[in-house]
């Protein structure tokens, strides 16, 4: 039986071939049908043909919105029979958007996994992303076999939501490292160090770490083609702020961080890799 894959933007295409490239044969669709054509697989005419050609399906879609959409909108994936079948959901949803899409797909007979990952293009093509899960226990022994197609660390958190809200938690830290580099290597420049060396010397000192080590050739060569772009970690951010305003907890380098790669939407660079954020610190 193959698979279904949903959402072939950057990340969903790098492991839609992960999985193909480790034997999984698919059946994918995208809203814009050319994204699909170069995987040389079943391109199927709707997400309800995917559903009802799959028991598991996979989704990886810009946000909560959109898999509302994909789920609920005229010829989308509930209105096939859905009973048995599991959605494995990779998209980074608002956390309380999430919660509703388990009850969808349990009244319906069906699982959601919700399973958004962390890293990009690079680890997802090499099946080395972290995979959080949350969702029923049956339903996650069943998809693991697959996850661990694309995932090199699993982590299974069971409740509903707390594997989105732990995403939102790592995209506090992973911001903010960016935002912070980005900084760095501006300031050194205006300092008067040869960019190539102050990146040599920040990974050989404090700024050590996966994001320099995964951005630095995008620092130096300032190509900054999507892997993660601006707009995916803005987005990203902004339901961090909702996950503080509900806890009543304040948050201080995440807004600011927020504030910073808002700064490239409105400059609009929001298709950009969210390394550009240099760009906006380069410019001061």
């Amino acid at each position: 039986m193959k698979t279904g894959f949903i959402g072939l933007g950057h990340l969903g295409k790098a492991m839609a071939k992960r999985l193909m490239s480790e034997g999984v044969e698919l059946i994918v669709w995208n809203r814009t049908r050319e994204k699909a054509s170069e995987l040389e697989t079943e391109i199927a005419a709707s997400p309800s043909v995917v559903a009802a050609k799959t028991d598991i399906i996979f989704m990886n879609l810009f946000d909560s919105a959109a898999v509302r959409a994909v789920l609920m909108d005229k010829d989308g994936l509930l209105e096939a029979d859905c009973r048995g079948k599991i959605v494995i959901d990779t998209t980074t949803n608002h956390f309380r958007d999430v919660v509703s899409f388990h009850e969808i797909l349990r009244e319906r007979g069906g699982s959601y996994l919700e399973c958004p990952v962390l890293g990009s293009v690079v680890p997802a093509s090499q099946g080395n992303l972290t995979v959080l899960v949350s969702g029923g226990a049956a339903a996650y022994e069943k998809a693991k076999p697959l996850l661990e197609k694309i995932g090199k660390h699993i982590f299974y958190l069971e409740k509903p939501s707390l594997a989105v809200k732990m995403k939102l938690i790592n995209n506090l830290a992973l911001g903010a490292f960016m935002a912070a580099i980005a900084e760095a290597v501006a300031f050194g420049e205006k300092a008067g160090i040869e960019k190539k060396e102050v990146i040599d010397i920040l990974s050989a000192g404090a700024g050590n770490s996966l994001v320099l080590n995964a951005k630095k050739e995008k620092l130096l060569t300032e190509d900054f083609s999507a892997h993660f772009s601006c707009s995916l970690i803005y987005k990203d951010l902004h339901f961090l702020q909702d996950l503080a305003w509900s806890l009543k907890m304040p948050l201080f380098t995440g807004s600011i961080a927020k504030e910073l790669f808002g700064m490239t939407l409105a400059r609009g660079m929001e298709g950009l890799d969210f390394s550009a954020v240099y760009k906006i610190m380069k410019e001061y």
